[in-house]
This record gives structure tokens, C-alpha cells and sequence, in this order.
């Protein structure tokens, strides 16, 4: 029986929390900490084969164009709805907001979400979920897309750092199951930043 697990990585990525300027030392932390967390074998995704020979995870270089302070937009009246996964788990989400932005000239959009079940804690009521994919996906990076944890703003913005971008654990071990980033968040552009794809 394939264990089911839902994939968030929120204390590994309290760096992006509040951020509102870029600082590489930010990224360079979160590096650190995931390849610490990977490396654990208590808190690995990797397979034993995998963990035996992990040194370290393969990142882009760390760029400051791939930080973003977005213009977000609260959606009004959604519903919950059963996020698809790589398995026949169903968890409900909910879209909170759309953030707009822009790289090297191109006017971009996501949707954020929350997870209902998650949004019920007070510990983790204000994370926010960020699925996306984009040209690299398949090639240089994971075919199914990055994360990213966010925190909703106090303002009307929101600070993106696509250096911070992971992986799902499915990248690296399918006995778990991963939200499937929806079409809706697939980017027309090359993101190279963050987490690459594992070989």
C-alpha cells in the first residue's frame, strides 16, 4: 500500500515568511536547509538506494530576477474544490488569491491556494500554496512543476522568490502523494531558479 502523505515543507521554508526585498542569503539558507533535511534519514524523501550516495540536491544559480513582489488579487466567492494529486487522494483546496507579476518584461499570473484542512490549525491558518510549472519542466526541471510556501500579506502584495522553488516528493519516491500543479498555473517562460530536476 503506497503511503499517502501530504507534501509541505512549511518549517524548512520560513526564509520567504514576510520577505519584502531580495537577499540571496535568504535562498542560500533555504539550500542549506532542504539538502539537511534530504540528507536526514528521518526526514529524507529519497529512496534508501538514493540517500546512500546524497551529497547535495542540484539548484540554478541563485538570481535576483526571479524574485518577485506580486500585486495580489483576493478571489470573492470560491469554493472548495478536490485538488488532483499522483494518486487517488483528493485534498480540498480553495483558490484565496491570483498574484500578478512580471519577469524580464512578461506580465505574468498565479493562482495561490490554501489547503481547507491545513487552514483550520491556528499554526498554519495563514500558509498559502503555490503549484506552478513552466518551460524547464521536463528538461532541466521536474516534469509535475515546483512549490513554493508563502504566508498571506498584511497588504495588497505578495514577495515571490521562485529561488525558493522545490520539488514535490514525488520527484523522488512515488509512495507518496503530491498535489498536481493545475493548468491554470503553467507559465509560458523559462523560471530558471530553485530546486532542479533529480537524476
Amino acid at each position: 500500500m503506497k503511503k499517502i502523505i501530504l507534501v509541505i515543507l512549511i518549517f524548512a521554508f520560513n526564509f520567504s515568511f514576510g520577505q519584502n526585498k531580495f537577499n540571496k542569503s535568504d535562498a542560500e539558507k533555504f539550500q542549506t536547509t532542504i539538502n539537511t533535511e534530504y540528507a536526514d534519514s528521518k526526514t529524507s524523501p529519497l529512496m534508501a538506494d538514493d540517500l546512500k550516495t546524497f551529497k547535495s540536491l542540484d539548484f540554478y544559480p541563485v538570481n535576483a530576477k526571479y524574485f518577485v513582489i506580486a500585486k495580489l488579487v483576493k478571489a470573492r466567492n470560491e469554493k472548495a474544490f478536490e485538488m488532483k494529486t499522483s494518486t487517488s487522494r483528493k485534498p480540498k483546496y480553495i483558490k484565496y488569491a491570483t498574484a500578478f507579476f512580471t519577469i524580464n518584461g512578461v506580465s505574468l499570473k498565479l493562482n495561490v491556494y490554501q489547503d481547507v484542512e491545513l487552514s483550520k490549525s491556528d499554526k498554519n491558518k495563514d500558509y498559502l500554496f503555490l503549484p506552478f510549472s513552466d518551460k524547464t519542466c521536463g528538461k532541466e526541471s521536474y516534469i509535475g512543476g515546483k512549490y513554493i510556501d508563502l504566508k498571506i500579506p498584511k497588504g495588497k502584495t505578495i514577495a515571490i522568490d521562485f529561488n525558493q522553488s522545490y520539488n514535490p516528493y514525488c520527484a523522488y519516491n512515488r509512495k507518496y502523494s503530491c498535489p498536481i500543479v493545475p493548468l491554470e498555473n503553467d507559465l509560458n517562460i523559462e523560471i530558471k531558479a530553485g530546486v532542479k530536476n533529480f537524476h
